[in-house]
């Protein structure tokens, strides 16, 4: 994003693509888990799409306003929808498919916003409106391929340890949920090592570069 802007138009480029990414991602599990036959989500009123049933003091709003006002990589979280793996007909399976439902919801979603930039693009709007829109759509792919490549991260909780437990031999996915209380710990440990080991950072960063090359040239963007 263009250092020229000022905070109030980076805040008014980001906020609904951050509040859409972080909103959907949550109730994309929430929808899983129901067809899967837990109703815990649902009988709280957490499928709702309004972003005030999902916002996370800190995770949903100071967060990523900091990120933003410091220039770093945006970060942040909604209060998690409950599942109750016991509900679901197949918990391990299962509870596997409505992990990847909310990375898969930020797929979706950086390809939905891919397409409006595409069709501003081609209508060739460079002001008002239009231009504002473009940029918004800029961020949010950015900010969705974040998401969803960090969601994946086969580290629990989040949702690609998760995913991994799904598949692996049961003695392995307990080792592997053992991990789950310093898990949110070890992510900021890689992050920050990332930004202080040119090599690992450059191996660390390069799934997310990749995932939105990848999205925009499938594209044409």
């Amino acid at each position: 994003m263009s250092s020229s802007f000022s905070l109030i138009q980076q805040l008014a480029i980001y906020a609904l693509p951050v509040l859409l990414a972080i909103t959907l991602h949550e109730v994309a599990h929430g929808w899983a888990a129901r067809a899967f036959g837990d109703h815990t989500a649902a009988n709280q009123g957490r499928l709702s799409l309004n972003p005030l049933k999902h916002i996370d003091p800190v995770g949903t709003l100071l967060l990523p306003a900091v990120t933003l006002l410091l220039g770093g990589m945006f970060f942040g979280w909604a209060k998690p929808v409950p599942v109750v793996e016991s509900n679901l007909r197949n918990p391990r399976k299962h509870m596997a498919l409505v992990a990847a439902a909310g990375p898969m919801s930020n797929l979706a979603m950086a390809i939905a916003w891919g397409m409006i930039l595409k069709i501003g693009l081609t209508l060739g709007r460079g002001d008002g409106l239009w231009m504002g829109l473009m940029y918004m759509a800029n961020a949010g792919i950015m900010i969705n391929v974040i998401f969803m490549v960090l969601n994946l991260i086969p580290i629990p909780p989040l949702d690609g340890g998760r995913v991994l437990s799904g598949f692996l031999p049961p003695q392995q996915a307990y080792k592997l949920s053992r991990i789950e209380p310093y898990g949110i710990a070890i992510l900021f440990g890689l992050i920050i090592l990332a930004s202080m080991v040119p090599a690992f950072g450059a191996l660390f960063w390069f799934p997310f570069g990749f995932m939105e090359m990848l999205v925009r040239s499938v594209l044409g963007l």
